[in-house]
């Protein structure tokens, strides 16, 4: 495990943070996980609004540069300018679980977020690791005030679960960050000849933090490599020399990285006791400072550890299967198994990944992992070992490449299982046809338990939004009554159908008739969504379809009428009328009730309440 801690002082990101990361140093033991905190990242309000859109610059540059080791970013926290960023190897992630993160404000007395902590925590092959990156107060006199706040972020972050909710409740903690401590007694002039000369022991006696760590409670049991490396603050930016400037600061190393085993015995409280699971060791490989990047007046630190577990939980949560290439369409099975106590959702989907993705949700394309309730009985009838979900054609990446399939776990916020890498060996173009060809038809019969889509890289690694990426479109879903034809991409049935498909659109409500599409080299065999939709004596809902100059009408249970984009809530409808019309039909249906309904198959399983408050049919 590599940990870096920097704080960058508001800087632009460098070019290259190759070193920093101790990467291509041709060792054999090469890291599985890197974590890095970062302090003072520019959080101004403008930086902050941006960032807010997009992921900031600092998580951006080491994602790319980490991406081509194969590693994949975990989990990240931001609290203004302290940012934490864990990241490991892709075929790790199915042993890394029951991911949390918090953060605790102690600047102006905890209401600004400028000091404090922010961690991250989680399950490394079953042992408990916690990751706290802290920002503490400056200044040699601030000691007392270094320790208060940092035993209020202990006591403040709290993780939910009966293990480990608290901090120091963890097998192994790393602590780390901008601490701020100082070198107490000394003259500015005797530490820069201590530097100069070398003899850095002559300081150490004298760090407030090495004199805290025998007379504070609660830094008890933590430990920390020797400081080999001058102190890490603080240079003129731009360059190698100490603090040069009217105020001529006395170095310090203020930027440290320590960290705390868990005593097996101790208890988890009153009459409860947690199991010993052996010893934990951890050796310190490597602790150093970096004086190439001078963009910050600070010198980044980093800490390689070497760190043994007695026990490993080595049974991934889900195991997926896969053919060694795809060079078919019809090749795009994938069949996977899940583990005994495995917690799935029905939002839970398998994502295919390119080999050297950032992050979870930095996928080509997804398809929703199959969990309906019938499913579930036909599986404990016939006692299935794996299940099965296909990647339609306009889904598969065009072309060849390595990638990745990978089952994203909603209720985990985690990837419970990857495949090794395979091959995808597909025809960029095919004659008379094409994925984006409005007027073609789908040459394959499409899974009707399955929805396929087709989604774009995603530049932000927080799951929180992306979890709320509902529609390509999301401002028209205030608009009702416009009736379009689905797009390649988005034909196929939710496998999470919508209610709406059970109530049938108002009799007023007009609707655009779009024409009669030619049918493609499968005629009749691909099967178009109708172009209007009409309510039978108001109670089922009817589709009517133009199929070789025949009409014939399919009831609402046919999956060809579940794939109306209206019922996957994909496409809505649109309808346009004048302000005084909508307010009298609105009070007319004022008593007039609502089925609740999702909007489509990734929106969260909430329910609307009522017309009044701007549902809709």
């Amino acid at each position: 495990i590599t940990v870096v801690t920097w704080n960058v002082g508001t800087a632009m990101p460098p070019n290259d943070v190759t070193s920093l990361l101790h990467l291509n140093t041709g060792e054999t033991n090469d890291a599985d996980m890197i974590a890095i905190g970062l302090q003072e990242v520019n959080s101004k309000i403008n930086k902050r609004l941006k960032d807010a859109l997009f992921t900031d610059q600092w998580s951006e540059l080491f994602m790319d540069v980490l991406s081509p080791f194969h590693f994949v970013l975990v989990s990240t926290v931001r609290m203004q300018g302290v940012i934490l960023l864990v990241f490991a190897k892709y075929y790790h992630l199915p042993f890394l679980q029951d991911i949390q993160t918090d953060c605790t404000r102690t600047g102006l007395g905890g209401y600004w977020g400028n000091k404090g902590g922010v961690s991250v925590r989680l399950s490394i092959f079953g042992h408990m690791v916690c990751f706290l990156n802290c920002h503490l107060p400056a200044h040699l006199e601030k000691a007392e005030q270094r320790k208060e706040d940092f035993a209020t972020i202990l006591h403040m972050q709290q993780f939910e679960g009966r293990v480990a909710s608290g901090i120091l409740d963890h097998d192994l903690v790393f602590w780390f960050g901008d601490l701020n401590f100082r070198i107490e007694s000394l003259d500015i002039r005797f530490v820069k000849y201590a530097i100069d000369s070398n003899i850095l022991s002559q300081l150490w006696e004298k760090d407030q933090l090495n004199i805290a760590k025998s007379t504070w409670p609660v830094l008890s049991g933590f430990q920390e490599g020797p400081l080999n490396f001058p102190p890490t603050f603080k240079f003129d930016v731009g360059t190698n020399k100490y603090d040069s400037s009217a105020k001529k600061r006395k170095p310090a190393w203020t930027d440290r990285i320590l960290w705390k085993i868990k005593s097996p015995s101790v208890g988890l409280g009153a009459g409860r006791r947690r199991p010993s699971r052996g010893i934990l060791s951890v050796s310190q490989l490597c602790y150093c400072s970096h004086m190439e990047y001078t963009v910050s007046d600070h010198k980044p630190v980093a800490a390689i550890f070497a760190v043994q577990f007695a026990s490993k939980a080595d049974k991934a949560p889900v195991e997926i299967y896969v053919a060694d290439e795809w060079s078919r369409p019809e090749q795009a099975v994938v069949r996977y198994k899940m583990a005994a106590g495995f917690h799935r959702s029905s939002w839970d989907w398998i994502g295919l990944y390119r080999v050297g993705f950032r992050h979870p949700k930095d996928y080509v394309s997804y398809v929703w992992a199959r969990s309906d309730d019938g499913e579930r009985c036909l599986e404990k009838q016939l006692s299935v070992s794996a299940l099965q979900v296909m990647f339609s054609e306009e889904a598969l990446p065009k072309g060849k490449g390595e990638y990745i399939l990978g089952y994203y776990s909603n209720t985990s916020s985690s990837i419970a299982g990857v495949t090794e890498p395979f091959q995808i060996s597909l025809p960029r173009s095919e004659e008379g046809s094409s994925p984006t060809d409005s007027s073609g038809s789908s040459s394959e019969e499409e899974d009707d338990s399955t929805l396929v889509l087709l989604a774009p890289k995603s530049r932000s690694p927080s799951p929180g939004k992306m979890k709320r990426h509902r529609s390509r479109s999301p401002s028209l879903a205030k608009f009702q009554g416009l009736i379009l034809r689905p797009s390649s991409r988005d034909r196929g049935t939710s496998r999470s159908p919508s209610p709406q498909s059970r109530q049938g659109l108002p009799r007023d409500i007009p609707t655009i008739h779009l024409p009669q599409e030619e049918p493609g080299r499968h005629g009749a065999k691909a099967k178009e969504p109708g172009q209007a939709a009409d309510s039978q004596e108001g109670s089922s809902f009817y589709q009517t379809v133009q199929e070789q100059g025949s009409t014939r009408r399919i009831s609402a249970e046919n999956p060809l009428a579940r794939a109306d984009p209206r019922n996957l809530g994909l496409l809505p409808a649109l309808r346009l009328e004048m302000i005084d019309q909508a307010m009298g039909r609105r009070r007319e249906s004022a008593d007039q009730g609502y089925p609740c309904r999702r909007m489509s198959p990734t929106s969260p399983p909430g329910c609307s309440t009522s017309p009044k408050e701007g549902s809709s049919p």
